[in-house]
């Protein structure tokens, strides 16, 4: 027998009360802001959740999340999007190579910031490419995340070796001069990225909802991350990229994300529009 459908919507409204008074609990037990994400993404993740932690309702969710000290970590890798591969969008790879490497060879030192980094994927993959066109030796490259459990996972390096197939692939794709082979030491059915790579990265805790810069960079990768957030909070994000960059500094967007609808639109130009690539304007 199906449900009645006013007793649906009454349903559907409970779960949009409680998801709200969860988001805010969290942020004020754990300073953890999920306030301005897509609220459709963070139901379906809370939806998981609730199977996950067996609770039959999100008010139980929070009551477990307010009193048992073991159960917010946990409840970050559904709050969070955990998903990359190295090289991942191989173009956009391959138009960092193209258009952005040449401008970077001309500073004498490079900062750049991956900023929702996750698991590393991405950090690596940049630090592969520097490697091949001469820069990493100058280049310290910032890698943030709200996420603690990824950010170790990231700082480790260590990656299933079933992935590698695709990582080569894609690494290949995105014009690489090396074979991949040759950044990693595989063992025991993994993977360990490079330590020479990891010594010019720094792993840190840095959120886009609350944080502020930390640095000036010259280039800013943010990819597949403002998906999630709803427009203020994207508008915030991108302001703190604004603020990092230097004069015509660069930003790397995911493939589904874009400036276009942005209130900071009109600060920079579409360098490659096909992957996401912009350029900070260069004002006084």
């Amino acid at each position: 027998m199906s449900e009645d459908p006013a007793a649906q919507q009454q349903r559907k409204k409970t779960f949009d009360i409680e998801q709200h008074l969860l988001v805010e609990a969290i942020y004020r037990r754990y300073h953890y802001d999920f306030r301005g994400y897509a609220q459709a993404s963070l139901k379906r993740r809370l939806q998981t959740a609730l199977t996950r932690f067996h609770c039959r309702t999100v008010s139980q969710l929070q009551h477990l999340v307010l009193h048992d000290p073991e159960v917010f970590p946990a409840m970050l890798e559904y709050l969070t999007v955990q998903v990359s591969e190295m090289f991942r969008d191989p173009t956009y790879f391959r138009a960092l190579r193209e258009t952005v490497v040449p401008v970077l060879r001309t500073y004498p030192s490079l900062k750049i910031w991956v900023a929702g980094c996750s698991t590393g994927e991405e950090v690596y993959s940049l630090a592969i490419l520097l490697r091949e066109e001469g820069l990493l030796e100058r280049t310290l490259i910032y890698a943030t995340d709200i996420n603690a459990n990824a950010l170790q996972k990231a700082e480790a390096g260590i990656y299933a070796i079933e992935r590698v197939p695709a990582f080569t692939e894609n690494h290949a794709r995105s014009g690489g001069r090396t074979s991949l082979s040759e950044h990693y030491t595989a063992a025991y059915g993994r993977v360990v990225l490079d330590k020479s790579l990891r010594k010019h990265i720094v792993f840190s805790d840095h959120s886009l909802a609350t944080d502020s810069v930390f640095a000036e960079v010259q280039l800013v990768s943010c990819r597949n991350v403002l998906i999630y957030f709803d427009r203020d909070l994207q508008d915030r994000a991108l302001g703190l990229f604004r603020d990092a960059l230097c004069r015509k500094g660069f930003l790397g967007l995911g493939s589904k994300e874009s400036l276009r609808f942005s209130s900071h639109a009109g600060e920079f130009e579409e360098l490659v529009p096909q992957d996401r690539l912009y350029q900070k304007k260069g004002g006084a």
